[in-house]
């Protein structure tokens, strides 16, 4: 049970570092797995606001309309979002609101917090049992005792680019593929995070169209001017040999001499066949055997 557990925080941790990429610069900040109390009890993940402006772009299709305070619980594919859920989340708000209140007889308004659901699959069992109304694809509304509960299924979400972000945590293959391609990253940190996320996925027998290659490829591509000559170096290494000179092909000239300079000689002939290194060198210029030098007259 134990490795089952650390295997869900898992999931619910890379959603908060999704969702932190997916805020920054933004006039929100996001806390991941936030300690409401002395006897932990974590919280997925808070949005908050902790300056001026709006949100540049579009925000996922349920998100829209955040407050001051906005509390997510998160369900992925292996698990259901159910009764029990709704109530742990409804008390971590109780807890939470204290906790940033100046005092429990002085709490801050009700208007400045918003609760939300996002879950992989629609919670079949959870929408029969309480009332429940769609307000557009993939979102809902749960009306769970005064509060209102948004429920964002994100294997629902159209397939648009603004919803990208939630696509890579649902539990549709062709979804994560979409998600992958349409993710709009927001920091060179984030290619870690998705190797993290699509290793985890390959881990677990989820069928990828979206390969580790076609996103090491892409990110290559897009944020190679970013990075620094090693890191250069070290991600056009992990590729395999035989894609290293598609990705090379498609650097723009200055880059791709800068990169082949910085691979050793048996890299930057990986991949080669021995008659494609013995057709280069016959194309280069004979060298030239070195004029005899003339003896010196004794005077």
């Amino acid at each position: 049970m134990a490795g089952k557990g650390q295997a869900l925080r898992e999931w619910h941790r890379l959603f908060g570092l999704l969702l932190t990429d997916f805020f920054s610069g933004s006039p929100f900040v996001v806390e991941i797995e936030a300690d409401l109390s002395v006897q932990q009890q974590l919280l997925d993940v808070v949005i908050v606001r902790r300056g001026r402006g709006r949100f540049s772009g579009r925000l996922p299709d349920g998100l829209e309309g955040l407050l001051a305070h906005n509390l997510i619980t998160f369900k992925s594919h292996h698990e259901a979002l159910d009764t029990w859920a709704m109530k742990e989340l409804v008390g971590h708000y109780v807890a939470y609101r204290k906790l940033v209140s100046r005092s429990p007889s002085d709490l801050l308004a009700e208007d400045q917090f918003r609760l939300y659901a996002v879950t992989a699959r629609y919670p079949q069992n959870l929408s029969a049992q309480v009332p429940w109304q769609r307000v557009q694809a993939g979102v809902y509304d749960c009306q769970w005792g005064s509060d209102t509960i948004r429920v964002v299924v994100a294997g629902e979400l159209s397939r648009e680019p603004h919803n990208a972000p939630l696509h890579l945590f649902s539990a549709s293959p062709e979804l994560v593929d979409f998600g992958g391609r349409a993710y709009q990253r927001h920091s060179p940190d984030t290619s870690s995070l998705l190797v993290q996320l699509f290793k985890g996925l390959h881990a677990e027998g989820f069928p990828m169209p979206y390969t580790m290659e076609d996103f090491r490829r892409q990110f290559v591509k897009e944020h190679f001017s970013e990075l620094t000559p090693e890191d250069r170096k070290d991600i056009i290494k992990s590729l395999p040999p035989e894609e290293q000179e598609d990705v090379i092909k498609s650097l723009p000239p200055e880059q791709r001499k800068d990169v082949i300079k910085s691979l050793p000689p048996e890299e930057r002939l990986a991949g080669l066949t021995e008659e494609q290194i013995r057709h280069y060198l016959n194309r280069l210029p004979a060298e030239r055997p070195a004029a005899p030098r003339k003896p010196r007259r004794k005077t």
